[in-house]
């Protein structure tokens, strides 16, 4: 019993001597992170203060800011860089005391406020605590460009030749389109944002549905419509394209001027862009709905129907903030070595949303 005794107490001594050991290696390990992390904490503030400084040059050479008012801007941008340092700093040296008086494992996260930094472990264990917000950056200057998501819906149709639109073998209402896709805007001259050149990719889906219970049949390198056997209840082909739109935008813009940065404005204003677009295809679907003796059929059919292979048009929008009535018009055939060539027109609305 009591060899029993001694054997249990040496295990213990021996595996509290190994936690004592890794727990001493691990607040080592620690105080040097955190060492580390307090040098590159000044370097991070010497070049934010850095750029802070180009902005407020840059801005004294274009005559927006006086000598007086740019060594202004510096003495404050350099106070604040400097007190950050100190507060920031500060943290770093309470918890590497904290560390170096008490050898418990005591992590203390409240009152964090650290803007940079770096976070180990899990829920269970974290070794530092000091965690990124990524939000003491300073913010550009001069932005020029800007990106948004593009989504656009409307009327689809195709222009025929020797045909009016009225005669068209498509319905006027059911054939549609929807475009989505994203967009770059840069402004073209350095003083003054009027012109925007607009440049991006989109997904096209043009739809076509024929009228008078007729489909899309693909033969001998032709597209044709014919009568279907059964009566229809859905016939529609859709051709989707890859596109990448190119427009400029003209229209007036608010200038909005900040200590450290402008902005150009545009969200209410007008604009109208003009350009075109140019891809290619990425896929052609027919669906047919119909019935045979009661029951109901979906055919989906996967061909090509000789669709154009290379796709490029024209299109403009008029906006006003970010809705806008939109139009293209395709310049490549609908249909490749077609007698008769269609090209599709499309009406819609389009959003621009920042």
């Amino acid at each position: 019993m009591i060899n029993i005794t001694r054997l249990i107490i040496l295990i213990v001594l021996t595996l509290s001597a190994q936690f004592i050991t890794a727990q001493e290696q691990n607040n080592s390990l620690r105080i040097k992170i955190l060492n580390e992390h307090k040098e590159s904490i000044m370097n991070e503030e010497r070049a934010f203060l850095k750029s802070e400084v180009e902005n407020i040059l840059l801005r004294l050479q274009k005559g927006d800011i006086t000598e007086e008012k740019a060594t202004e801007l510096k003495e404050s941008a350099a106070k604040k860089r400097a007190l950050n340092i100190e507060n920031r700093t500060a943290i770093i040296e309470n918890k590497i005391a904290l560390l170096e008086r008490n050898y418990n494992g005591y992590d203390d996260n409240e009152g964090e406020t650290s803007s940079g930094g770096i976070s180990i472990g899990g829920n269970g264990g974290t070794l530092i605590g000091i965690k990124t917000k990524g939000n003491n950056k300073p913010r550009k200057y001069d932005r020029r460009t800007y990106s948004d998501l593009v989504v656009a819906f409307g009327l689809n149709n195709a222009i025929i030749d020797g045909e009016k639109l009225d005669d068209s073998p498509y319905k006027i209402g059911g054939s549609r389109f929807f475009e989505l896709g994203w967009a770059w805007k840069t402004r073209v001259f350095e003083k003054t944002n009027f012109i925007r050149f607009k440049y991006g990719v989109s997904v096209q889906i043009n739809g076509y549905k024929p009228t008078d219970n007729k489909y899309f049949v693909s033969e001998n390198e032709k597209t044709s419509l014919e009568e279907f056997t059964y009566n229809l209840k859905k016939s529609k082909l859709s051709i989707t394209n890859l596109v990448f739109p190119v427009h400029f935008e003209f229209g007036p813009s608010k200038k909005n001027v900040k200590d450290n940065y402008f902005r150009y404005d545009t969200s209410n204003k007008f604009k109208i862009g003009v350009g075109g677009y140019a891809g290619f295809n990425i896929g052609t679907r027919q669906k047919l709905k119909y019935s045979i003796n009661g029951d109901k059929v979906k055919d989906k059919l996967k061909r090509d129907y000789n669709a154009s292979n290379l796709v490029y048009g024209l299109s403009t929008y008029v906006a006003f903030k970010d809705v806008a009535v939109y139009a293209k018009y395709d310049l490549s055939p609908i249909f490749k070595d077609q007698e008769i060539k269609q090209n599709n027109i499309s009406l819609g609305i389009r959003f621009d949303m920042d």
